[in-house]
């Protein structure tokens, strides 16, 4: 049965737990995520990713990163014709090195430790976002940008901060498609590397797949939002969410 294969991992902290709440409590960061993504540019990955590591560390970052993969497509069918693809040509080719070195991340590290690696990144993103100091747009910090997002996004599926700091002061459709291209081809080629690396298996791609259905959900309520919701305040929420689920993702990291 599907509630048996995503069992939590024997030693896990809900190893006990009913599968199906915990099943039902990752549904709603992956939906929630994909609502404040769908209306800001960026969002599932840091509200979905510390709550999937908090509940079974194990999972990640593979399911993470095929439950993602579907709402830049979305994105990119909207608003394509926004995307800065000057920008695109510089941040992909360099994820490659910062991919390459992820997948030795996660191979070698413990679940719980890795779990500690998301949030601490979550954190560090949330910090950066708060700042909210201005970058410009230029090859050398686009190819920055480009390599850190792709190891944060290969090791913890949190690409998506690097590249969101240098847009956050274009136009929001700008921002949306522009974000939603670097999350499909970097998805891609993350979930790529840690096939050849041996990270995915059959439990990992199964919880990211039957995510999916919730992100496209995410999506149309996102399309809502956009009109009813004024950003700062659907940012504000998105933070203050993220920031706890990081905190608790180390103190758990930390007692074990």
């Amino acid at each position: 049965m599907l509630s048996d294969l995503l069992r939590p991992v024997p030693g896990s902290l809900f190893a006990a737990a009913d599968p199906w709440v915990l099943l039902t409590v990752a549904a709603l960061a992956v939906l929630v995520g994909a609502a404040v993504q769908s209306t800001v540019g960026l969002g599932l990955g840091l509200v979905a990713a510390p709550v999937i590591s908090f509940l079974d560390p194990s999972l990640m970052p593979g399911a993470m990163l095929i439950t993602v993969v579907l709402l830049p497509v979305l994105t990119l069918v909207q608003e394509w014709r926004h995307v800065h693809w000057r920008g695109i040509a510089w941040g992909v080719p360099a994820r490659l090195p910062g991919t390459v070195l992820a997948v030795w991340v996660v191979a070698v590290l413990e679940p719980r430790a890795l779990a500690g690696v998301v949030g601490v990144m979550v954190l560090t993103a949330v910090v950066l976002t708060v700042w909210s100091f201005r970058v410009r747009i230029t090859p050398a910090s686009l190819t920055v940008a480009g390599a850190l997002s792709g190891f944060a996004g290969t090791a913890t599926s949190i690409g998506g901060p690097p590249i969101a700091l240098l847009y956050q002061y274009e136009d929001p459709p700008r921002v949306r498609a522009t974000l939603a291209a670097f999350f499909l081809v970097g998805s891609t080629i993350s979930l790529t590397a840690l096939t050849l690396g041996g990270q995915m298996d059959l439990r990992t791609v199964v919880a990211g797949l039957v995510a999916v259905p919730l992100v496209a959900v995410g999506f149309v309520l996102g399309n809502v939002l956009r009109g009813r919701v004024p950003p700062r305040t659907l940012r504000l929420g998105m933070l203050t969410v993220v920031t706890l689920s990081a905190s608790g993702l180390l103190v758990q990291a930390a007692l074990g």
